[in-house]
């Protein structure tokens, strides 16, 4: 339905909600506004942010992440049109859906001392995939887990600016700059771990550089960014470490492994050897060791992953399913796992971005604002999430 055609209760209550947000001072205002009438953002906005609490009846509305969230858990895990978003909305806010909270559900009831359950968001493109594991990977950050995240892992098998030999292992390959961004990254999102977990063993970089065992993993992260040419390695053992500390007694951390185009671990690779052949991503140290943490032979965490069409090189651009994109090799190595099916929105939570786009002044059109406009965009749009936002970001 069209704003014009609202209850009038529903009209004040958008009405309302904008006017808050276009003020100067619109935080404290929020607040003030939510105190007055709990059922103000009841139409597409909830009040309850903590992933937590969110349940079915949240369904299609959208929820605020905190500024402090979205720098320290997604410095770099965000899709790039969302970012754009976020700047000129000058807020973070995030759909609840149906296949996040599906996820989060399972993680609430699951018995860490088991193996790693593994957790596959798929479906057609641009029906929200990403988004649904960036929702997951807020509840795990809010639970207090150390979360090791990694967007886009086609980067990392096409595309590389730098390609070394491997010191370690001289048939892999290191890619340096990839490996230092990450840790980075890293270092920003687990902050609060970096002195509490330390080494069970000791490496050696060099005949004069080394990490004792029993050092804090902060100076293992260090030692991946101060010397670039060691950061695969480095991110290699900082997985290790993870992998075997989690669930352990004496570890007082759950790990969560969030992996965003998890295909691309067994697809073909875009980058080249110096002979003009194409390197094998298994040859790729990052993805040599991203592969052994992707198994579930040890415990206290979860593996939440997506498929991509976009990393999927060279394989159908209609192919959505598991076995269609994984393949034959990384089927059998995810397997046993829990699929997840991501769709467009339903007819609610189209309304609800429809509604949230209004609110925010992004749809500027005459048009858009009448029964026949918005029963276009549902037209050409086939409620695909993306599709709606490419389409709404013209008018």
């Amino acid at each position: 339905m069209a704003l014009h055609r609202l209850p009038f209760r529903l009209r004040h209550t958008v009405k309302h909600v904008r006017s808050l947000h276009t003020s100067g001072c619109g935080q404290q205002q929020e607040a003030v506004a939510v105190e007055s009438d709990p059922e103000l953002f009841s139409v597409f906005r909830t009040q309850q942010n903590d992933p937590a609490h969110q349940s079915e009846k949240h369904i299609g509305q959208y929820y605020t992440l905190p500024s402090s969230h979205v720098h320290t858990l997604f410095p770099h895990g965000l899709p790039g049109r969302y970012q754009q978003q976020l700047k000129t909305f000058n807020e973070a806010s995030m759909m609840v859906r149906q296949p996040a909270l599906e996820v989060i559900s399972y993680l609430k009831k699951t018995d860490y001392s088991k193996p790693a359950l593994r957790y596959l968001f798929y479906g057609l493109k641009g029906t929200g995939k990403t988004m649904s594991l960036c929702h997951a990977v807020h509840f795990c950050y809010t639970q207090g887990w150390l979360v090791l995240h990694i967007p886009d892992a086609h980067r990392w098998v096409k595309n590389c600016k730098e390609l070394l030999p491997s010191s370690y292992n001289t048939v892999r390959f290191d890619q340096p700059l990839q490996a230092t961004e990450w840790l980075r990254n890293f270092r920003i999102t687990n902050e609060q771990f970096l002195s509490k977990i330390k080494t069970k063993q000791r490496y050696i970089w060099t005949k004069r550089e080394f990490t004792e065992e029993g050092t804090p993993i902060g100076q293992l992260v260090d030692q991946g960014i101060s010397r670039v040419k060691s950061s695969s390695d480095v991110v290699g053992a900082l997985m290790k470490e993870l992998r075997l500390q989690s669930g352990q007694l004496e570890s007082n951390f759950r790990l969560a492994v969030a992996v965003d185009g998890v295909n691309a671990l067994w697809g073909r690779s875009t980058i080249k050897k110096e002979d003009k052949s194409a390197v094998d991503p298994e040859e790729l140290t990052l993805i040599y060791n991203l592969r052994k943490l992707i198994k579930n032979n040890w415990t206290g965490g979860a593996i939440i992953a997506t498929l991509s069409q976009t990393g999927s090189l060279y394989s159908s651009k209609s192919a959505y399913f598991p076995q269609e994109l994984l393949g034959e090799k990384g089927f059998d190595s995810m397997d046993p796992f829990i699929p997840v099916s991501v769709p467009n929105y339903s007819e609610k939570e189209f309304e609800s971005c429809y509604l949230y786009y209004m609110d925010r002044h992004w749809l500027q059109h005459p048009q858009t604002r009448t029964e026949e406009g918005k029963k276009e965009l549902v037209f050409l749009s086939n409620r695909n999430p993306t599709m709606l936002e490419r389409l709404c970001a013209y008018l």
